[in-house]
């Protein structure tokens, strides 16, 4: 029986999520399996990925085959290096502290190259966000210099209608005390 570790898929339409599954080779894609060791969500940003690492390793030992994806999920986890280092030790090229001591330092590398990617994405979003509240800004400016224009020119409008009005009732209403006062002089 060829025993692999392969993605069993999950999830609904266009929302994919994968279960990490070991399984014999001939059973369908998300049919029976062995062991489930995990699960891989690619649709986040970056993918998550949450493994059982010494049940990953323990079937990688007994000769398990990962397929392509599931090859590189568990090299960026780490398994397969941390395999080679066992592999490493058992033929005697170091000893088992310094396998450790590798993988420790590969682990720290790995996990500072996730959180600048994390701190990049996270940066590029409120970047992002700031752009589009300046670029709101810069609209909402617009608008209301243009509202104001459109009410300067409304007032402007109004005062000049009422203008002409206040000017032509000023010459009657002097007119009118100027024909009292020469009726007066009349009688």
């Amino acid at each position: 029986m060829a025993v692999r570790i392969r993605l069993a898929r999950k999830g609904r339409k266009k929302k994919a999520f994968f279960h990490v599954v070991v399984a014999d080779s001939r059973s369908p894609r998300d049919g029976r399996y062995i062991e489930k060791i995990g699960v891989y969500n690619p649709i986040t940003n970056p993918a998550t990925v949450e493994l059982d690492f010494d049940k990953a390793l323990g079937w990688l030992q007994k000769g398990a085959l990962p397929t392509d994806t599931c090859r590189e999920i568990l090299s960026k986890q780490g398994v397969l290096l941390k395999k080679h280092l066992l592999e490493g030790v058992k033929k005697g090229a170091f000893d088992e502290a310094e396998a450790e001591k590798r993988f420790n330092e590969w682990t720290s590398k790995n996990e500072a190259k996730v959180e600048a990617k994390k701190s990049g994405l996270e940066k590029a979003k409120d970047e992002a966000i700031s752009k589009q509240i300046e670029s709101e800004k810069k609209v909402n400016q617009a608008r209301a210099a243009k509202l104001a224009k459109k009410l300067a020119e409304m007032a402007a409008a109004e005062a000049a209608a009422n203008q002409p009005a206040a000017v032509e009732e000023t010459p009657a209403a002097e007119a009118a005390p100027e024909a009292g006062a020469e009726e007066a002089k009349a009688e």
